[in-house]
């Protein structure tokens, strides 16, 4: 009787809780004063280069259905659709997921690549990690502050081509996995974002110049052999900010990144631990 009681049990949570999740979330939106409907702007009145960044949309991925990379990119046209031309005044904060909404058949989004427990699969709206990796590589770059990410759990691809360092990115999954952005200064900034041939590009720009500029590199990087077959990658993100004189004034932690390898390492004589 009691493994029946708990059977249901299973059962009601699991329908519960994508439910659970999403209310979850909502609160915690409106608790933290998260906008819902930012306002927009033409470019006109941000005039001030703050950070850009592009990235490819297609990659040769061994195993890997160029579809769920074309799928992507209608994913990615989507959600650029609901944040291009945000405006994120002083004291505001911006949440990915309440700006592009749940990712459904419906509004279009199709079978994109995911990332399940390390391994390649396919979901609604997936690649959309994408453009959070790139709203939050410009972001620390820029005065605007990260006030939630999540780093991928997870290092599936070896470094060949690797222009940034391990974990400079921001995972995302509805509802529970987003990237929320907070204005703390008294300048306004304007995103934009779009969906290029080949390529995702974005930039921050603002209403008033910049006073800093950012460097952001990896430090405490190590490799270690943790069990038979199992490797673990960790490290820490930093970064370095200059004065208008190129003049150094603070070294800020950004990140502490884990994640577990799932390719071979090749790892130097005593390198693993």
């Amino acid at each position: 009787m009691a493994g029946v009681r708990e059977r249901v049990r299973e059962r009601v949570r699991e329908s519960a809780g994508p439910s659970v999740r999403r209310l979850r979330r909502e609160r915690q939106w409106r608790q933290d004063g998260v906008v819902a409907h930012p306002d927009r702007a033409e470019p006109d009145g941000f005039a001030h280069h703050v950070a850009a960044h592009r990235t490819p949309i297609f990659r040769e991925l061994a195993g890997v259905d160029r579809r769920l990379q074309e799928n992507k990119a209608v994913n990615l046209v989507i959600a650029a659709g609901r944040l291009d031309g945000l405006v994120l005044r002083p004291g505001q904060r911006m949440s990915f997921w309440r700006l592009v909404g749940k990712p459904t058949y419906r509004r279009g989004f199709k079978d994109g690549l995911v990332l399940r427990q390390g391994q390649v699969d396919e979901a609604v709206g997936g690649g959309l990690c994408q453009m959070t990796n790139l709203l939050y590589w410009m972001t620390v770059h820029s005065p605007l502050t990260v006030v939630e990410r999540w780093r991928h759990t997870y290092d599936v691809f070896p470094d060949n081509g690797r222009t940034q360092p391990f974990g400079s990115g921001a995972t995302c999954s509805w509802p529970v996995l987003d990237l929320q952005i907070e204005n703390r200064t008294i300048a306004t900034f304007r995103l934009s974002l779009g969906v290029e041939r080949t390529d995702l590009a974005g930039a921050w720009t603002s209403d008033q110049p910049p006073q800093h500029t950012y460097e952001v590199y990896e430090a405490a990087h190590v490799m270690t052999n943790d069990l038979p077959g199992v490797f673990t990658r960790r490290n820490v993100l930093r970064r370095r900010v200059f004065d208008l004189a190129g003049v150094e004034v603070a070294d800020e932690l950004l990140a502490v990144n884990e994640g577990r390898l799932m390719y071979q390492p090749f790892l130097e004589s005593g390198a693993a631990g």
